[in-house]
């Protein structure tokens, strides 16, 4: 095991092939109330000037809701990528899409907003984000 730098996990993240960037509308996968989102930040993501922050499967993003129950409507909250239609590859060499790309909305503390996912979830983002793996229904 890698040993960690001050202030990092030791463990290393593996690499997914980036789907979203910040400006993607993408679909609410969770009962929260919100329907479509814009993601407007990836947090963590540090990299060159004037480049558009990439997200994937498993990372924590910062959307504004964009479409669903007035109260959710035009709120800034954290979401956690579960689905892209980009196809990425897995350790053992298979390559994996879905038909469209969803988030799951969830609290500044990383549990879940909603009470139940609709649709399959990654396991790359469910072994990423336990609490969300507990409520979904189906884990590809």
């Amino acid at each position: 095991m890698p040993k960690g730098r001050k202030g990092r996990p030791a463990k290393s993240r593996r690499r997914i092939n980036t789907g979203l960037q910040v400006g993607s509308y993408v679909k609410v996968a969770d009962n929260s109330g919100a329907k479509e989102v814009k993601i407007i930040g990836v947090p963590g993501y540090k990299g060159r000037l004037r480049r558009i922050p990439p997200a994937g499967v498993g990372d924590l993003v910062v959307v504004t809701v964009k479409k669903g129950v007035p109260e959710m409507r035009k709120q800034v909250v954290k979401a956690v990528v579960v689905r892209q239609r980009r196809p990425f590859r897995r350790p053992d060499g298979t390559w994996i899409a879905f038909e469209d790309n969803a988030v799951v909305i969830v609290t500044p503390e990383g549990s879940p907003k909603g009470s139940e996912i609709r649709g399959p979830i990654a396991r790359e983002a469910a072994e990423r984000w336990p609490q969300i793996a507990n409520i979904a229904t189906m884990i590809i």
